[in-house]
């Protein structure tokens, strides 16, 4: 006869685990999410809340394992319910820090479904409003862009797809008239070739690689293509979903499009950053 893998105790025939402890289960796993995601906002006694939510888990068969989990969980989804106006303030990302420093949770573990990213950019955006300098990322190894003189990597997106605005010339129209065969192979015409030519714009794919953003310039480094764009350089900024669109202050200049999987982070970084520059 099977053992209930939640109590270890006869499960009955062909059954996994009894009815009531995987209702036990499933009440305690709610209960903590609950109090760790409101916990990890509301900075309370930690020590009380560890003994509060190991109880819950030992009187609801959870393993620690999993009690480790459901904490990066709830932890995940308190930093998006600090998010909902799109602001994070300093409070909620010391109390966010503080629920990670005490049950020692991995950034690796935070990030699982994005909530650690989600609160560096915030913060990135915040220390930028009230005319700060960020440093909040840690970059292993060397970038391939020539910075100049008191000048600091802000930001670095790998995987970007650059594309560039390109106009190539194509004829409409066509061959119109009447033709008489002369000969084998030769013909008279009686009317003429006769085509417009019209200039087409597209967007076309150029290089994927780094965007690196500093406190003045913005960089990209690929394959085929690098170059450096200064913020006073640059005229308008436009957001799209998962990227940025930028338009260089020059006569020819054709706007220049960076994919970089996140439209919001990407636009107001960029933005905020050249205002400060500006003022």
């Amino acid at each position: 006869m099977a053992k209930c893998d939640l109590c270890g105790q006869d499960a009955g025939f062909l059954r996994k685990r009894h009815k009531e402890c995987q209702q036990k289960y499933d009440t305690g796993t709610k209960l903590i999410q609950e109090k760790a995601q409101a916990a990890a906002l509301a900075s309370p006694d930690f020590t009380a809340l560890e003994h509060d939510l190991s109880s819950v888990a030992t009187a609801s068969f959870i393993a620690d394992t999993i009690l480790r989990a459901l904490l990066a969980e709830a932890w995940q989804s308190a930093v998006l319910d600090a998010l909902e106006d799109n602001v994070l303030s300093a409070e909620e990302e010391r109390a966010l820090v503080a629920f990670k420093d005490h049950f020692s949770l991995a950034q690796d573990e935070l990030d699982s479904n994005g909530g650690y990213s989600r609160l560096v950019k915030a913060a990135t955006i915040r220390d930028i409003l009230e005319g700060k300098l960020p440093d909040r990322i840690h970059i292993q190894g060397e970038v391939p862009f020539n910075l100049q003189k008191a000048e600091k990597l802000v930001w670095l997106f790998q995987d970007v797809k650059y594309y560039e605005q390109r106009t190539r010339r194509k004829y409409v129209g066509g061959y119109q008239g009447v033709r008489i065969r002369i000969a084998k192979g030769v013909y008279y015409s009686t009317g003429g070739f006769r085509g417009n030519p019209v200039d087409i714009s597209e967007t076309v794919h150029i290089d994927t690689g780094l965007l690196g953003v500093t406190n003045k310039h913005l960089y990209f480094s690929g394959n085929t293509k690098a170059f450096r764009l200064r913020f006073d350089k640059i005229v308008s900024f436009v957001p799209y979903g998962d990227g940025i669109e930028v338009q260089r202050d020059a006569l020819t200049a054709k706007p220049q499009v960076f994919i970089t999987g996140d439209g919001w982070f990407t636009y107001n970084l960029l933005a905020n950053l050249a205002q400060s520059q500006a003022t």
